[in-house]
């Protein structure tokens, strides 16, 4: 069987606020296979973010260790993560965070030169990422000169363009209305099926949820798999 692409084992994190010490998330232990899609869904405040901040290695958490691939990243140098978010995970948030002054391909090109990409390798691949989201004819536009969900797609295509095992998105159509919403979304599951990646996935969309290979929720701090029907049988007891 092949290895996770990422496992939490026994992940705590708190937060102290004056005298007092808030735990967010207590004995985490979440593991995500190759090619598995996993919605995590909950509301606000629930420790969504937190979780995802921890598993792309941006935050350290209070006890437990987090794997990519098998290689444990407890105690390793801003370095070492810094090499592992570039080589193994891509991130989508809420907000596209593209940068004003280039065009939708130079966003997705730029990433992969960074990784050491020849020119012309990252503009093909930038270009076939575009044209896949349905963006071909927009790549020379500024995020200015797109709409909303276009730029969200144009930052999913970035999230990509490295190749990572896992894709880490934030509410990544939080922003947008409903049907644009949708329609990136559904989007985002396909590319992602398509290329083979797994993906850790927030959103409050209970329908999308239900399109992912596995559903779990944050409760009092703890993950609890929702499609288990011995630990929960309905969504009513979370929100």
């Amino acid at each position: 069987m092949s290895k996770a692409v990422l496992s939490l084992k026994g992940i705590n994190k708190t937060f102290k606020q004056g005298d007092n010490v808030l735990e967010v998330l207590k004995n985490v232990n979440l593991s995500i296979k190759p090619k598995e899609v996993v919605a995590l869904i909950g509301p606000s405040g629930s420790g969504k973010s937190t979780l995802l901040q921890i598993a792309g290695l941006l935050e350290q958490p209070t006890d437990g260790d987090v794997y990519i691939d098998g290689q444990c990243c407890t105690g390793s140098t801003d370095a070492v993560r810094t090499a592992l978010r570039r080589d193994y995970l891509g991130f989508v948030y809420q907000y596209h965070n593209l940068l004003p002054d280039f065009s939708a391909a130079e966003n997705v090109i730029l990433p992969q030169i960074i990784a050491g990409v020849k020119y012309k390798e990252a503009a093909e691949k930038a270009r076939w990422l575009l044209n896949r989201l349905g963006l071909g004819e927009r790549e020379d536009h500024r995020p200015a000169e797109l709409s909303g969900g276009e730029q969200q797609r144009v930052a999913i295509a970035r999230a990509l363009a490295n190749t990572p095992k896992l894709l880490l998105a934030d509410e990544p159509t939080g922003n947008l209305d409903p049907n644009t919403s949708d329609n990136v979304f559904y989007t985002l599951l396909d590319v992602v099926k398509e290329t083979g990646l797994s993906a850790l996935v927030a959103t409050h969309n209970i329908e999308l949820a239900h399109k992912m290979d596995k559903e779990v929720t944050l409760k009092d701090g703890k993950i609890i798999d929702l499609r288990n029907p011995k630990i929960v049988n309905s969504m009513e007891n979370f929100y």
